[in-house]
């Protein structure tokens, strides 16, 4: 599968970007959606899953601000990022891995990931 993500941007602290990633691909729906970020001189670490049979799992930093969503019928993946921080800027990544990814419980680690996006940039300033 191929991935594009796209929707990246400059935003003020406290406002709102919604990413998306669109696929390629049939089988679309049956595969494990994750975003990822990394910024500068930081290891990759997780922010977003959706498992094929809609169930999410969030990082603690950014739950309750970001919403990861699919639409199945588009092969897109949308990450909604509100009340952004500083701390939030980074190359935003879609990756895409099987569902036993999802049930064996590293739905949140990069290296499950065989398919990846080739990063959007996401800038909060101050």
């Amino acid at each position: 599968v191929q991935l594009q993500a796209f929707g990246g941007g400059l935003v003020q602290a406290g406002g709102f970007l919604r990413l998306s990633c669109a696929a390629s691909g049939r089988t679309f729906s049956s595969y494990v959606m994750g975003w990822f970020r990394q910024a500068p001189g930081k290891e990759r670490e997780f922010v977003a899953a959706g498992s094929s049979g809609g169930s999410t799992n969030y990082a603690d930093s950014v739950k309750g601000r970001f919403t990861i969503s699919r639409d199945n019928a588009k092969n897109t993946v949308y990450l909604q990022m509100n009340s952004l921080k500083p701390e939030d800027t980074a190359v935003y990544y879609c990756a895409a891995a099987r569902q036993d990814t999802w049930y064996s419980g590293n739905s949140g680690n990069y290296r499950f990931y065989p398919y990846w996006g080739q990063g959007t940039l996401v800038t909060v300033s101050s």
